[in-house]
């Protein structure tokens, strides 16, 4: 579990969907659906997603 703390640190403070897909090993269709799900906050900038890496891993958490 600490190999994959180090890991999640080394991702940026605002994640894409890029970073989700890769944390989560899911497909690119897959990682747009999670975002566009609701079940957490998501910034929009025109066609870019952003997620706070705070949230994403409050949600990831359960929390």
């Amino acid at each position: 579990m600490k190999n994959s703390i180090n890991i999640l640190e080394s991702y940026p403070d605002v994640l894409d969907v890029r970073d989700i897909k890769q944390i989560m090993n899911i497909g690119q269709r897959q990682a747009y659906e999670l975002c566009n799900s609701g079940q957490f906050h998501v910034a929009r900038a025109g066609t870019r997603i952003k997620v706070a890496k705070s949230v994403f891993l409050n949600w990831l958490e359960g929390n």
